[in-house]
């Protein structure tokens, strides 16, 4: 095949296995075979509307069979996949369509009042409706009797843009290439041993990177099958899991509270797991040790969309040993801990994380002096992340650079006292900012959401951190409430608290 990238791997999953299941969707199987077929059917049907090589096609919709097909065929043809977050208001999406200019929108149902809004409208874009236009699904406007493709693509040709969630600012497209994905699950498969077998339930938004390039690609290159749900319910995940036999599972933080939460919890047969991965925030030790008892560690990585996103693992031989690391450095990529001067910060000293490897981008879509600020010479990355490593290289995550604050001179890590109240049994999840102090100059704001069935004072929770942390470090003031904000992979999104409660 001349086809080196990501639009090839259908087929070539397909001369192997065609008739195994690919993915399976609300109890509907498709083969690999169909897989294959129906990918080159909508890239000839893309290439009739005027896709290119480099013209990008962007899809909103929930997680689907079809956000799979379209991603194959916009790769078939060298085109570059544009994955929309389906949480966005209509002005967030108009930005981003505005910056990328695709050629196409693919939009899916239960989105024809956004699609319809005057702000995405206003942008002028070639659309396309699935499902929901008249009945017609996807299968309606396949091409007919179109033969196979294989363009040129090679592992440098972009293949994805995905736009960060723009927590400070404006949100950047952070350019990721064939090569970069193909990278990453090398990474992945060398320390987690994906099998042909594997039976992944993919629940976390395909449009974010984890979902997408640490499970379903992985699953799909090994020959195994991914159950693809639309969203995520912790009940339903528990019901799938008991009967497909699942062993692989995905989930940041809130997803792993909930489904421990869960009435079914206690009872519910996980026998069959053999991987739940997790990445996006650390987990707490208490929510970690709540999946230990339960026979199950969970693999915590460190990653980011411009890494693709996966940077370090926490292997599972160590999982008890380094409890609530997120690892050492993935085979394939370097990891650093830097000072402000950009050097090596010495074992427990937190500093800003830099990472280096094939997987990384190769910068920011049409903007230069990001890209220049955020990417180092000799490629390395610039996180904005801090962490510390201990004696033997393992790394913790203590919080990004921009949440770090300063009280009477001290820094304060966010996480380090998130994780002190987490060990109350009555906290469910909580989330510390800094907020301004006439005398500290900043000190500590905890918004924290009570267990169900569950009471808490703020008194209590400040009693309860004496002896845990030095008192500089304990928050000034509590506030309970009912929820905090997530975006949609269910990232805690601390701009947001900071914005309700700051």
């Amino acid at each position: 095949m001349q086809d080196q990238g990501l639009g090839s791997w259908p087929a070539r999953r397909a001369r192997k296995t065609p008739h195994k299941a690919a993915f399976v969707q609300d109890g509907v199987p498709t083969t690999f075979a169909e897989l294959e077929e129906r990918a080159t059917r909508f890239a000839h049907a893309l290439r009739d509307r005027g896709v290119f090589r480099g013209d990008r096609v962007a899809f909103l919709g929930a997680n689907s069979v079809e956000f799979a097909v379209t991603m194959f065929a916009a790769a078939k043809l060298g085109a570059v996949f544009l994955p929309l977050n389906t949480r966005l208001a209509p002005a967030e999406l108009s930005f981003i369509l505005t910056d990328s200019t695709p050629r196409l929108l693919v939009w899916d149902a239960g989105f024809e009042d956004v699609v319809a809004s005057a702000a995405v409208q206003e942008v002028g874009l070639d659309l396309l409706g699935i499902r929901s236009d008249a009945g017609r699904g996807l299968d309606a406007v396949l091409a007919a009797g179109a033969g196979p493709l294989d363009e040129p693509v090679g592992h440098a040709d972009l293949f994805m843009i995905q736009y960060t969630s723009g927590t400070s600012g404006r949100p950047k497209g952070v350019q990721l290439t064939h090569g970069n994905i193909i990278w990453n699950v090398f990474n992945l498969l060398v320390d987690v041993d994906v099998r042909s077998d594997e039976i992944a339930l993919v629940t976390a938004p395909l449009f974010h990177t984890a979902a997408l390039n640490q499970v379903l690609f992985p699953t799909l290159l090994k020959g195994g099958t991914s159950l693809i749900e639309a969203r995520f319910d912790p009940d339903r995940a528990i019901d799938l899991i008991e009967q497909h036999g699942v062993t692989l599972l995905f989930g940041v933080t809130s997803m792993y509270l909930a489904l421990s939460q869960s009435r079914r919890w206690a009872t519910a047969d996980l026998s069959t797991l053999r991987f739940a991965l997790s990445g996006g925030a650390p987990i707490p030790e208490s929510l970690l040790r709540a999946w230990v008892d339960r026979g199950l560690m969970i693999i915590q990585g460190y990653g980011l969309t411009e890494s693709s996103p996966g940077a370090t693992l926490l292997r599972a031989e160590d999982g008890l040993r380094k409890l609530g690391s997120a690892g050492t450095s993935c085979f394939f990529s370097d990891v650093r801990v830097v000072t402000p001067a950009l050097e090596p910060a010495p074992p427990g000293e937190p500093g800003e994380v830099l990472v280096q490897g094939p997987n990384v981008t190769t910068g920011y879509w049409r903007q230069p002096q990001a890209t220049e600020e955020a990417i180092l010479d000799g490629g390395w990355l610039r996180t904005g992340d801090l962490a510390v490593t201990d004696e033997e290289g393992y790394l913790t995550v203590v919080g990004r650079l921009k949440d770090m604050y300063i009280s009477g001179g001290e820094n304060v890590y966010p996480v380090e006292v998130e994780e002190a109240i987490y060990s109350h049994p009555a906290v469910a999840e909580c989330a510390v900012i800094g907020v301004p102090d006439e005398k500290w100059g900043e000190v500590g704001r905890a918004v924290v959401v009570t267990r169900a069935g569950h009471s808490l004072t703020p008194e209590e929770l400040l009693a309860h951190l004496e002896g845990r942390l030095a008192r500089y470090k304990h928050p000034r003031s509590i506030v309970l409430t009912d929820q905090l904000p997530h975006n949609a992979s269910g990232k805690l999104v601390k701009a947001r608290v900071r914005e309700l409660h700051g």
